[in-house]
């Protein structure tokens, strides 16, 4: 369980965890700061908690199923787009689950504004770009029905694989904010366990 109690090296908020045996204390510093953090950058809410080693877990874990993920597609799964087609719920739901991971999905606000609201050719060989409406290839098809020909099944892949990445962080940022969760344990007893009501020399008919 954590409580807030005042830290005294500093005014932030800190959170103390107890386990049932051992006395576990956890500084979570200020926990709000600490979830904007790991919000921000996979990891780095509990690098400011100075929980060195769960920071470089969630950091790696997270990171790397985002852009292993972004890699499938050559970075086409992860993009933002309001264009009339892509307002529907699962379009939104997708890009609300990546941008759990924080500011690695940056690009793809700075590659929408660029490409839908400019008009201007994507930066970063199209990454994180979203489909221009105005690319359309000789059969007519739109710029998003070429990617799902050109990758296949891969682009389906990238965008799960980004959305679990975000979904992953959301954890993570939860674990920064809160402190972690201890199932309670109940503790054993030194009693001698109860007499078998069978030994007690009364026998049944032979």
């Amino acid at each position: 369980m954590a409580k807030p109690s005042p830290s005294p090296s500093s005014h932030a908020t800190s959170s103390h965890a107890r386990g049932p045996y051992d006395d576990i204390e956890i500084d979570l510093r200020n926990p709000v700061l600490a979830g904007v953090f790991a919000w921000l950058w996979p990891g780095a809410g509990h690098f400011y908690q100075r929980r060195y080693a769960k920071g470089c877990l969630f950091m790696v874990c997270v990171l790397s199923t985002f852009f292993y993920g972004l890699a499938l597609a050559d970075g086409k799964g992860v993009y933002v787009s309001w264009q009339e087609n892509d307002k529907r719920w699962p379009f939104v739901a997708q890009f609300v689950c990546q941008a759990g991971v924080g500011l690695p999905v940056l690009p793809a606000v700075i590659q929408n504004r660029r490409v839908l609201v400019e008009g201007r050719d994507p930066l970063w060989s199209g990454w994180m770009a979203p489909p221009n409406p105005r690319n359309r290839d000789r059969f007519g098809k739109d710029e998003l029905a070429q990617w799902h020909e050109k990758y296949n099944s891969a682009f389906e892949m990238a965008t799960l694989y980004t959305m679990i990445a975000g979904l992953l962080n959301v954890l993570a940022i939860y674990d920064a904010y809160a402190g972690p969760f201890l199932m309670p344990v109940e503790e054993e007893s030194d009693k001698p366990p109860p007499e078998d009501d069978s030994g007690n020399g009364n026998s049944g008919p032979s």
